[in-house]
């Protein structure tokens, strides 16, 4: 089903972002996690995001409205090798400052690429979005690249990471942009979460 779905603007600053108290949900994740074709998948529009072989394409706060009842906020990737180190210090905290700052910020999901164990850049993020209080969800991607045996593998890998600091673990998806694997759940959960907001 293709959403509608429409491109606002770019922003190099949360400050320069335009002020709206629809809810926001923001898409981060490691450079070449898929976060360019899980957004293009959950929204049925093809070319929606950019996406690239080459990671550290998205380098902008991007802002996206769908279905005129929630803002999609596509964030840089981060632990992209190949930018400068004063490139990635500057996505990093033009980044951390959105997620801050960003008075109708709902809600981050976090991508992780399901084929690798949890790694350190991830659990770092995870533990600063915890850290600062920020709502967040796990999106495992490219589950489709994988045997559904491995899968359950690395799942419960990631389960016992996160059970050695976190009493409630936080939401999870399991994700294909090439399957649409996860994409109802994952649209359902950001409904039921417009409609507590209303409510």
């Amino acid at each position: 089903m293709k959403m509608n779905a429409k491109f606002i603007s770019s922003y190099d600053d949360y400050k320069k972002c335009i002020e709206t108290k629809t809810p926001e949900y923001a898409f981060i994740g490691r450079s070449n996690v898929g976060k360019s074709s899980l957004i293009n998948s959950i929204t049925g529009v093809k070319n929606l995001a950019m996406t690239s072989s080459k990671p550290g394409k998205t380098q902008l706060i991007n802002l996206f409205n769908i279905e005129d009842t929630w803002i999609l906020a596509d964030l840089p990737g981060y632990g992209f090798a190949k930018a400068s180190q004063s490139s990635r210090i500057k996505w990093g905290r033009m980044v951390h400052d959105y997620l801050k700052n960003r008075s109708n910020l709902t809600n981050v999901f976090l991508l992780v690429d399901s084929r690798h164990e949890p790694m350190k850049s991830d659990l770092e993020q995870i533990s600063w979005l915890a850290s600062n209080g920020i709502p967040f969800s796990l999106i495992l991607t490219k589950v489709d690249k994988m045997s559904t045996s491995q899968t359950n593998i690395n799942v419960a890998k990631w389960v016992a990471e996160l059970n050695k600091n976190w009493e409630e673990l936080p939401k999870m998806f399991i994700t294909s942009s090439e399957s649409g694997k996860g994409k109802e759940e994952l649209l359902t959960y950001i409904a039921e979460i417009n409609k507590q907001i209303l409510n």
